[in-house]
């Protein structure tokens, strides 16, 4: 056996296979609910790949998933792994010059797509060169355009529950389109051995990775459940498809919702025990937060032990909200990329004051981005990490030339983070290169910023933008988000508030209050929004 990651699945599932595996809960108020024991979802992902290898699709090609949450998803990219197809995430907040743009960029040849996105993927199919299988989930409405595609419910029906498939590789793909907060998505090429241990930890995310892929099921075997993973953004971000790999390789449970609801999101913690939930920053931990204090006051959250976010921090201030409401659970920022897999958590001190600081892994350095050496404690380089990186973006040559590098004997990845690192190997991580903003020759980067405005009482979330000055050349703009019944506060508030936590020239110079904060369906933030609405307002 390779450390390929449906072969990793199987092992599981044989030496656990009556054990929960996934718990699906769908629309809030409905009360409808899936279970499947590790046997059934192995079945189930079984029909899928044989209705894949009986339709045509062959090993190396490519499956985009355009679904909400649901058995399905995680079914089919458990099935796309078993038969070597690929699968692709596809954003489905997509219209259809984007669609257009992913599904050709990332040469689908086959689609499962839920129902009711169906007039947008028969508005963007004719666009398409290789695209010539469809999966739809569910029943489209009565007014969607004919389209012809296979339902689900018969392609499951139809195919064989058992394995028998062809030996499979650790060099077989695992594709993760990501859009970041800027451009087009890149599509980020995954050997699944290199995921196995950069994406998911080799099998023990906070201890020692396994030395075999047989050891994975004996761990399992030797180990007990009562484990539950709650990823709640969605499963079309990678952080969400791989924390509940993770919890496959412990032969643990896992929960999904098909949305993020956050009083659906509290009650299942009740009903379900769970124990690790993951979110994305403060946009997904406030709600919980507001629905703690509120309507949801006294949910039994006491099985938690740990809340995890990925992609945006939780801030200083929301962290302590939620440690008030729900003490002895961990919280923790993790930090980490489509590209990067897992680099290292944020330390206890990190806050406006002292920045995001981090405890990274012994395969992630700062390093002066133009001669790939590591700098000297206190110098700003970008992060870096080696060894268990992607192959490249794909259909992108020049943008992996450009993030990609070798150095003696292994291989890089060179992250979009700016950050410094102390003589202790603490990194402090000072934001995104793209984002930064240069203000009189200084260097803003927008997160820091951020932390200090969501510390106001009045603030509910903030994004900070760079916006042209004939001064200044640009200026930091704060575009904010009051909580509910807030009195809106002066530019002079604001800035008195910044003064005490950041220098000077960080100060947002311009405010601009906006009604909701516009964020992705997982939380990260729209930087490009951010400067939009600040240019506008600037304007006015």
């Amino acid at each position: 056996m390779e450390y390929n990651l449906a072969d990793l699945f199987e092992s599981v599932v044989d030496v656990v296979p009556d054990r929960e595996a996934l718990v699906y809960i769908d629309h809030p108020g409905t009360g409808a609910e899936r279970r499947l024991g590790y046997a059934e979802l192995d079945a189930a992902a079984n029909r899928v790949a044989h209705h894949l290898i009986d339709a045509g699709i062959g090993p190396g090609e490519h499956l985009g998933l355009h679904l909400y949450n649901g058995i399905e998803y995680l079914q089919t990219v458990l099935g796309c792994l078993k038969a070597r197809v690929v699968p692709v995430n596809v954003n489905y907040r997509y219209v259809e010059e984007e669609l257009v743009y992913l599904y050709r960029d990332a040469d689908l040849a086959a689609l499962v797509f839920d129902a009711e996105f169906t007039e947008r993927v028969a508005a963007a199919l004719p666009q398409t060169q290789k695209l010539r299988h469809l999966v739809r989930v569910g029943t489209p409405p009565d007014d969607a355009p004919p389209l012809s595609a296979v339902p689900f419910t018969d392609a499951e029906a139809a195919a064989s529950p058992e394995r028998g498939f062809a030996a499979r590789s650790a060099d077989d793909q695992f594709i993760i389109y990501t859009g970041g907060t800027t451009g087009m998505p890149k599509g980020v090429m995954w050997r699944q051995e290199d995921l196995f241990f950069s994406g998911l930890g080799g099998g023990a995310p906070t201890g020692e990775p396994v030395s075999s892929p047989e050891e994975l099921a004996q761990r399992v075997a030797a180990g007990g459940e009562g484990i539950t993973f709650f990823p709640t953004p969605p499963l079309m971000h990678g952080t969400s498809t791989l924390t509940a790999f993770i919890g496959f390789n412990f032969g643990q449970r896992i929960v999904i919702h098909r949305k993020f609801v956050p009083e659906e999101v509290l009650r299942t913690i009740e009903k379900e025990k769970v124990t690790s939930v993951s979110l994305v920053g403060d946009a997904m931990l406030r709600p919980l937060i507001d629905a703690l204090s509120g309507p949801l006051k006294g949910t039994d959250c006491s099985s938690m032990f740990s809340v995890s976010s990925s992609g945006a921090i939780m801030s200083e201030t929301v962290r302590a909200q939620f440690a008030a409401l729900v003490p002895n659970v961990m919280l923790l920022n993790n930090f980490g990329s489509s590209e990067s897999g897992f680099n290292g958590t944020a330390t206890d001190d990190s806050g406006p004051e002292k920045g995001f600081r981090l405890r990274v892994n012994a395969r992630t350095a700062v390093v002066d981005p133009a001669t790939y050496e590591p700098v000297k404690p206190g110098e700003p380089g970008r992060i870096a990490q080696r060894g268990h990186v992607p192959l490249g973006y794909y259909n992108d040559p020049r943008k992996t030339a450009e993030t990609f590098f070798q150095r003696g004997d292994e291989r890089w990845v060179l992250l979009g983070d700016m950050a410094t690192v102390d003589e202790e190997g603490i990194v402090t991580v000072l934001g995104r290169g793209s984002q930064c903003i240069n203000t009189g020759g200084e260097k803003v980067y927008p997160e820091e910023v951020e932390q200090a405005l969501k510390s106001h009482p009045d603030v509910y979330d903030a994004l900070v933008a760079g916006v042209p000055d004939s001064r200044w050349g640009n200026h930091v703009a704060a575009v904010v988000q009051l909580r509910a019944g807030a009195l809106t506060p002066s530019l002079d508030d604001i800035q008195s508030h910044c003064r005490t936590r950041l220098a000077g020239y960080k100060i947002p110079r311009q405010l601009v209050i906006a009604q909701e904060i516009q964020r992705s369906p997982s939380g990260k933030a729209d930087y490009r929004w951010a400067r939009t609405v600040a240019v506008e307002s600037a304007a006015q």
